[in-house]
């Protein structure tokens, strides 16, 4: 279950990062990314190259497939990931599940979902790496 979850997050934030990029049309904007157009910019009166990067590179997307690969490596090393990871993005979900009910908050619920069920039947199974053991120092 808690592999399940680290994949689910690598293939939500990498698809919502990867389609912005191509079919919301916001990799067109890279050249003003990297001259330096956005430097004075700020976020009341966002251009539109702003807003593609904001939807983007600085969107979610990339943290979540870095998260997702730290789960699926705690769950490689045998290490139980701490629960407040999947509370605190089940939270998220739900506001998004709110504000824009079209998105598809129901694949990330059902990743913090099976992230929570995994970590308490490890738990349950007594793991010898449960996320507090992992973190003391020697």
């Amino acid at each position: 279950m808690i592999k399940c979850a680290g994949w689910l997050f690598v293939l939500f934030g990498a698809a919502h990062t990867l389609l912005a990029l191509t079919m919301e049309g916001a990799a067109r904007h890279a050249g003003e990314w990297f001259s330096g157009a956005l430097w004075g910019e700020g976020f009341s009166d966002m251009s539109p190259a702003n807003s593609a990067l904001w939807l983007s590179l600085e969107s979610f997307g990339p943290p979540l497939v870095l998260l997702g690969l730290v789960v699926l490596w705690l769950d490689g090393c045998g290490i139980t990931p701490p629960p407040f990871i999947a509370w605190t993005l089940g939270i998220l979900s739900l506001v998004d599940a709110v504000i824009l009910i079209t998105t598809p908050w129901p694949l990330l619920l059902l990743a913090n979902i099976l992230l929570l069920v995994g970590g308490r039947r490890a738990a349950r199974r007594g793991n010898p790496e449960s996320h507090a053991d992992a973190m003391r120092v020697p």
